[in-house]
């Protein structure tokens, strides 16, 4: 598991490779991830948008951003956790992402941003 502290909002990612699939005649490999956010702070924030960065080992980058996560603007109070669930396509079984989230402190409406470490897509078969 990859942990991160930004502003007393702890991010944890765990990963999984599940296989393969054909889209437009191209196989792609299918990652999925958990991302935990937990409130460490003593303040309500509520996270906005979303930054991600995502290579393969074919030196393709994706860059995707919008409001929220799965469709969702989460807001946390002190000691909260917000867990959920996404995945990605990779051209190659090997990669990884990184990125950050735009939050906002609920009491003083300061933006700031949350990193989100960088953590590898890797099929693990292949590792052996």
């Amino acid at each position: 598991m990859i942990n991160q502290i930004t502003k007393g909002i702890k991010i944890s990612v765990e990963t999984k490779y599940n296989g393969t699939s054909y889209r437009n005649y191209k196989m792609y490999h299918i990652f999925g991830y958990a991302i935990t956010i937990e409130n460490r702070s003593s303040e309500t924030v509520k996270l906005t948008d979303r930054f991600w960065t995502i290579f393969d080992s074919l030196n393709n980058t994706e860059v995707v951003s919008g409001e929220g996560v799965v469709g969702q603007t989460p807001t946390l109070k002190p000691n909260d956790t917000y867990t959920y669930s996404s995945g990605c396509f990779l051209e190659s079984n090997i990669g990884a992402m990184k990125g950050f989230y735009t939050m906002i402190n609920m009491e003083t409406f300061e933006q700031f941003k949350v990193i989100i470490p960088t953590f590898q897509l890797t099929n693990q078969t292949i590792l052996n």
